[in-house]
């Protein structure tokens, strides 16, 4: 009986969780202890996310593990969570990520460090929301509430541009959730004539709405609804032209804020076009994928392109996320099971190599307090393992072959040539530009002559430089195990996800999902 209260529970209990650990974390009196305990926490929340992955079903595409209660019965809004293959690997990946977060800012956070782990419990719980929510109001509420800790933890240990940072983030996210709220609020008002009467704010009901669309014309029901959702989360993606948020963000923020933001958050975005546009809107994401696939297409070349000139590593990884993020919305939207599959295994790779060039950079900087590529050079010399793993994770980044990333960019391009030959070609030139600026990056960086930081630990033993420590080799390492596991055994993570995926293709215009 118990197991089974825990089993049918897990949903709340893994988003929940954080939760009661933030107030454990508020209320712990010791604060010597804070990083051991929020590390504890962590891993007790990566067991929970372990043991639903190994109970989940990989051959239906139903939802699973299904919780649901009346929350406010007048308007049909409810408690209703689920998981099913879209979803259970992005759960994976932010629990995953949790304690290797926590452990790389163990020496970074240095100031209000109980805050700062109250702040991402707080964001973890509100992510994991986002992902299981199927509920309309619910969802809307874990969106939000994502944005109140990373809007702090951006806010208060963030660089010296953090407060114009902050901001610019908060006002681009928020700005697009009000149209998907209105959007939200309109479906709402129509799920009467699916549920015999009865307003209802369920993701299933909002399914079986037949919302007329009519193609060349704009100011149709359906397509207003599709560009409300769409926009949204395009901001969070972000999408170009509305990426301008992310680098600054990005550079501002502390190295776990990095981290999360490019590990998790972007991938809030890309998952909510496959869990809510394209299902919702089929007539819609199919007429108007022309233009996401063109967005996508510029996203990649231009991230590439701006990433080339950054004289700051971090910026530069910033760039290449806007490029990266690119393939995935072109993967999504040439809607066939190549480019599909590929964006979804997309989205976990971006989030275990771009995390890991991230934590890199943090632990660079503790060092040298400059992410200036120019007053770098001959680095490898002073830091040879840390030059290696920087390598590896660069290998990852550009899609080398037996690396997770080579993986969802083939898919991807796949896919992206099964819809069109020529919009292929151009987006393969993403690859060969993501290479190029990758590789000048780590020329710059730990070839060539001493630069003016290598020069200086040379001759001043107060700024001598350091190797990997301990803890920094164990925060790398399940980085580098993902990243060669993933590209060398795909189906043993793809295999997950390889039934919803396909019954979201099959079923594009009248697409249900039943629950277990």
């Amino acid at each position: 009986m118990e197991n089974n209260l825990v089993s049918t529970s897990i949903l709340s209990l893994i988003i929940f969780l954080p939760i009661v650990f933030a107030i454990v974390l508020a209320l712990w009196p010791q604060k010597n202890t804070i990083r051991e305990l929020a590390l504890g926490f962590s891993l007790i929340q990566l067991g929970a996310s372990l043991f639903l992955l190994k109970d989940f079903d990989s051959s239906t595409a139903a939802l699973q593990f299904v919780e649901k209660f009346n929350w406010i019965e007048r308007f049909g809004i409810s408690y209703f969570v689920g998981v099913d293959g879209i979803s259970i690997m992005l759960i994976m990946l932010t629990t995953v990520l949790m304690p290797i977060m926590i452990l790389g800012a163990w020496n970074s956070i240095d100031q209000r460090v109980k805050d700062f782990h109250v702040a991402l419990f707080v964001l973890q719980s509100a992510m994991l929301g986002s992902f299981l929510a199927m509920d309309a109001v619910l969802f809307y509420t874990f969106w939000e509430l994502s944005l109140v800790p990373m809007y702090f933890i951006i806010g208060i240990w963030g660089g010296s541009r953090r407060i114009y940072a902050t901001v610019k983030f908060f006002i681009y996210t928020m700005s697009g959730s009000v149209l998907m709220l209105l959007a939200i609020i309109f479906m709402m008002r129509l799920t009467p004539e699916v549920t015999g009467g009865a307003m209802s704010a369920s993701l299933l009901d909002f399914y079986k709405l037949k919302i007329p669309f009519v193609g060349g014309e704009f100011f149709t029901p359906q397509t207003l609804l599709f560009f409300a959702f769409a926009l949204a989360f395009a901001i969070k993606v972000p999408l170009f032209p509305l990426h301008t948020w992310l680098p600054d963000a990005h550079v501002e923020a502390p190295t776990p804020g990095s981290v999360v933001l490019a590990g998790v958050m972007l991938k809030m975005g890309t998952y909510c076009y496959l869990r809510w546009v394209i299902p919702l809107f089929p007539e819609a994401a199919s007429h108007y994928s022309w233009l996401f696939i063109s967005l996508g297409v510029i996203g990649i070349i231009y991230g590439a392109l701006v990433a080339m000139v950054q004289p700051d590593v971090k910026k530069l990884v910033a760039y290449s996320s806007v490029s990266h993020m690119g393939y995935i919305i072109l993967g999504l939207f040439v809607l066939n099971v190549y480019g599909m599959n590929g964006a979804l295994y997309q989205m976990l790779n971006h989030g275990v190599s771009t995390g890991g060039l991230f934590l890199l950079i943090g632990m660079i900087y503790e060092r040298t307090h400059s992410r200036e590529i120019s007053k770098y050079g001959g680095l490898a010399s002073a830091m040879p393992i840390f030059t290696i793993i920087f390598i590896i994770v660069t290998m990852s980044s550009i899609a080398v072959p037996l690396t997770n990333g080579f993986v969802g960019e083939f898919l991807i391009l796949m896919g992206t040539f099964q819809y069109s030959p020529g919009v292929a070609a151009v987006a393969v030139t993403g690859v060969v530009l993501g290479a190029a600026y990758m590789l000048w990056m780590v020329k710059k960086v730990f070839f060539g002559p001493a630069g003016e930081i290598v020069k200086a630990a040379a001759h001043d033993p107060a700024h001598a430089l350091h190797d990997l420590t301990t803890r920094e080799l164990v925060v790398m390492a399940p980085i580098l195990i993902l990243i060669l596991w993933m590209g060398l055994f795909p189906n043993s993570i793809m295999d997950y996800s390889k039934v919803s995926v396909d019954h979201l293709l099959k079923n594009q215009q009248n697409y249900s999902l039943e629950v277990e």
